[in-house]
């Protein structure tokens, strides 16, 4: 059902955790299944400098939130706001149909964060 690199991201996510003082900070949701992620950036001359978060849900859920992670860190705000939920399982080698909605979950709560960024 899950790829290889789902599953490593799943059992040992990378960025995991919470930036205390926080630049900004993103949530995404999905009420009918409970996946629930806040994703944490630090942000310095315009470029995602630390990123890390914190989800509650499913393996898929945990693993899009690790790669989101992954793919925005060292980006640019504009960069890191051109990530799409297709980046994201196509660098997981790809989630089952019904999974893709985490995948849109992990760039929303990326992209949330961002935004907020940009309003303060």
């Amino acid at each position: 059902m899950y790829t290889k690199k789902v599953i490593q991201h799943f059992t040992n996510p990378h960025n995991y955790g919470k930036i205390e003082k926080a630049d900004a900070v993103g949530e995404a949701g999905n009420p009918v299944c409970g996946d629930l992620m806040k994703i944490y950036i630090k942000v310095e001359n315009n470029i995602i400098e630390d990123i890390k978060f914190e989800t509650l849900g499913c393996a898929a859920a945990i693993a899009t939130s690790s790669m989101i992670t992954d793919l925005a860190k060292g980006k640019t705000l504009d960069e890191a706001l051109k990530i799409s939920n297709q980046d994201v399982a196509d660098n997981l080698e790809g989630l089952p149909p019904v999974k893709m909605h985490c995948s849109n979950l992990a760039a929303s709560a990326l992209h949330d964060a961002i935004e907020k960024y940009k309003k303060r």
